[in-house]
């Protein structure tokens, strides 16, 4: 098949099973479409993963980067074929223990899933989170590091450094936190009622860790920090450009998290929430698993154009070599072994 030429659109989205159909095709080839994330739906094999990268990869010129939620514990898409990931919070009772043996294993975290994502035709996974772990969310949960922030910056600096070695790009999550808020946004608007001062001198800590680590993007959380911005944190100006960008000094892409979340419904419709997320500084947004409105985004975005294309060239996966040849890969498999 002939790759259609095709600059990147600002929308990702997944297909429906574990290989493509028409519907699907014809999705990917719309000019607003910009990149692929892939979910349990979409995993079978090792060999079918494979198949399926391959044809996304070949659907358009320059391609899609396809992605995938991979950060370890209960959010793991792949599991036959895959190592087991531990959650974060593990590392942290490492930490705790011994610091350094932490921060060996946030970095083998990183090089295991660079290589076996790489292997598959991923270009990156959607982490580490960076919220911490207060004891109040439980969409968080053991998904955090660690409630002290100057941990959760160490580990995820080490874990960005082990995904780069991989030639795999980061994306840190879900800004500037949701920890502290106990709503779930998959079904609720959460609400984060504490003054500023505490997010930015706790918050937003691991975030300049992250930054200077090599951070590639952020995904911000659709939570309202009341006493900041009355916006939850995608659709606020002052939280992505003010704070992020200015005063963080971040330059990488910004993703929404998925728009078809209840915490994003205080914009309106589908493409409301898009245009919300694009105006107050998303580079790209998201819809997951809502194959219909999907395409009604598609066509709303048709003449959006992404800001500036080079932050998602970034999150290419680099280098073509197979990493779980390397020294680095099983060294990292057996410092896995260290983690409680």
């Amino acid at each position: 098949m002939r790759r259609v030429k095709l600059p990147l659109g600002t929308v990702v989205l997944d297909p429906t099973g574990p290989a493509l159909t028409d519907d699907d095709r014809k999705r990917l080839l719309h000019p607003a479409a910009g990149g692929v994330i892939l979910f349990a739906h979409n995993y079978e094999t090792p060999e079918q993963l494979l198949a399926l990268t391959g044809e996304i990869s070949r659907l358009r010129e320059p391609e899609l980067p396809i992605s995938v939620d991979h950060e370890g514990g209960r959010v793991q898409r792949f599991a036959p074929g895959f190592t087991p990931i531990p959650p974060m919070r593990q590392l942290g009772v490492l930490w705790d223990r011994d610091r350094d043996a932490a921060r060996r294993a946030a970095r083998a975290v990183g090089t295991v899933i660079a290589a076996e994502l790489g292997a598959h035709g991923l270009d990156f996974s959607f982490t580490p989170v960076l919220d911490l772990d207060y004891g109040a969310s439980a969409v968080i949960g053991h998904r955090a590091f660690h409630f002290d922030p100057a941990a959760v910056g160490s580990m995820a600096a080490q874990l960005i450094e082990g995904l780069a070695g991989g030639g795999m790009a980061a994306v840190g999550k879900h800004f500037p936190g949701h920890g502290f808020a106990a709503a779930d946004s998959h079904v609720a608007v959460p609400a984060d009622e504490r003054p500023l001062r505490d997010l930015l001198r706790k918050d937003l800590v691991p975030y300049v860790a992250a930054i200077k680590a090599g951070l590639a993007a952020v995904m911000p959380a659709h939570v309202i920090y009341a006493q900041a911005d009355p916006e939850p944190a995608g659709y606020s100006r002052f939280w992505l450009q003010e704070t992020l960008r200015g005063k963080l000094g971040f330059e990488g892409l910004i993703f929404s998290d998925d728009l078809s979340m209840e915490g994003a419904s205080t914009a309106g419709g589908i493409a409301e929430r898009a245009r919300a997320a694009l105006a107050a500084g998303c580079d790209q947004v998201l819809l997951c698993q809502k194959p219909k409105e999907q395409e009604l985004l598609l066509e709303s975005l048709a003449s959006t154009a992404v800001s500036v294309p080079e932050r998602i060239e970034k999150m290419r996966r680099r280098g073509g070599r197979d990493f779980r040849k390397s020294v680095a890969y099983r060294e990292a498999l057996a410092s896995l072994q260290e983690i409680p």
